[in-house]
């Protein structure tokens, strides 16, 4: 053995800072976008909270944090609320869309663009 161990362990600690910085952005895109909606931005970094916060942002009930515990059905409530998040701030549903398949592009762009949070009112 001479000691050839270390390359790996360099390559796992480079991942990590990766992982990290990626977990940072992604907390800041999410604290400038409850942010511009009138929200605490430090409600991103609390679990269960974040979504009764994105909940009340996108105007729908809070029991529907039930139907995200529910498989399969979390799914489609989860496509439901990246849809009317979209629309609360002025986007299309063409941007939803990018926000589903193309998060790392399309949220930046909404957390740090130009859009204006308008509340939608639902019958």
């Amino acid at each position: 053995m001479n000691g050839s161990y270390g390359g790996g362990a360099g390559i796992g600690i480079v991942g990590i800072i990766i992982y990290l910085a990626i977990m940072v952005f992604f907390i800041a895109v999410g604290w400038k976008i409850f942010a511009k909606a009138g929200k605490p931005g430090w409600a991103v970094i609390i679990p269960i909270y974040n979504i009764i916060v994105m909940l009340e942002i996108v105007n729908r009930p809070i029991w529907w944090i039930i139907l995200f515990l529910i498989p399969v059905v979390n799914f489609v409530v989860g496509i439901i609320v990246v849809l009317d998040l979209a629309k609360s701030f002025g986007k299309s549903t063409g941007f939803a869309v990018g926000m589903i398949l193309l998060g790392i592009i399309f949220y930046p762009m909404l957390a740090f663009g130009d859009a204006q949070y308008q509340r939608i009112e639902r019958a």
